[in-house]
């Protein structure tokens, strides 16, 4: 009796985490299909919307093309980590055998690298206010409103830039520090191959470059240093994060 009751609890909990690889593996692919460095600036070469340069332009495109504006403020970005929050759950959960200090750290920088990114986007606020400064009766709400995007707009990361403010910077920080942590664990296991490995952990060192530029070098110097490096760096994230993807679902299907 102890016997099936224990076959039967190693059954949920394989059950389990073959939801949480398929997951995590479907989150994966997803990032890999919607991740882009500077979305905005990629929406505008096909948009004859350029990039707004006031509060009142901003909710005039976000009344006009709602998605070419939310575009332009990055909500992409916010989609793209929080896949990857749950792409960095289902590795702990993989990986954790190999080594589970590195992977508790990759997972909750990973986590936490997501919520920064949640909390410092202005895309859903500025909409908010754009609706509401459109449907305002008097010259003060409309001031009041105005006041306020300004001052989202101060605060949240400048729209098609990365790492401008400090909650943007620390967002992107945490997950190139995570994926640096998740690959050298992935370079020490025998589930993934080290090529990919090699992407993850390139990738992440490429992203880390632009972070200590940003910090120690005058801004045009570290805009110079990221032309350099993140594309390269979202190209191979863009491959690892298919890797990923592809071995997790793998591994739900029991392949």
């Amino acid at each position: 009796m102890k016997y099936m009751g224990q076959s039967k609890k190693n059954e949920n909990v394989e059950s389990t985490l073959k939801s949480l690889y398929w997951i995590g593996g479907m989150a994966a692919l997803l990032a890999a299909a919607i991740f882009r460095r500077n979305i905005g600036v990629e929406v505008s070469l096909f948009s004859h919307y350029a990039f707004p340069e006031t509060v009142i332009d901003w909710f005039q495109l976000l009344q006009n093309n709602r998605l070419v504006g939310l575009s332009y403020l990055n909500l992409f970005d916010v989609v793209n980590y929080g896949l990857l929050g749950l792409m960095f759950l289902a590795l702990y959960w993989l990986l954790k055998s190999v080594n589970k200090s590195l992977m508790i750290i990759a997972a909750v920088s990973g986590l936490v690298g997501m919520t920064a990114s949640f909390a410092t986007n202005s895309a859903l606020s500025m909409l908010s206010l754009s609706n509401q400064y459109a449907i305002a009766t008097t010259q003060v709400q409309q001031a009041t409103f105005l006041a306020a995007g300004q001052a989202m707009l101060a605060i949240s990361n400048q729209p098609g830039v990365i790492s401008q403010s400090t909650g943007a910077y620390a967002s992107f920080l945490l997950m190139a520090l995570a994926g640096l942590f998740a690959s050298l664990v992935m370079l020490r296991s025998n589930v993934f191959p080290r090529l990919c490995s090699y992407l993850g952990i390139l990738a992440s060192i490429l992203d880390l470059v632009y972070c200590v530029a940003v910090v120690i070098v005058p801004t045009d110097v570290a805009r110079l240093v990221g032309l350099g490096t993140l594309p390269l760096a979202g190209l191979l994230l863009m491959l690892w994060h298919l890797w990923i993807g592809w071995k997790l679902i793998r591994l739900a299907i029991g392949k």
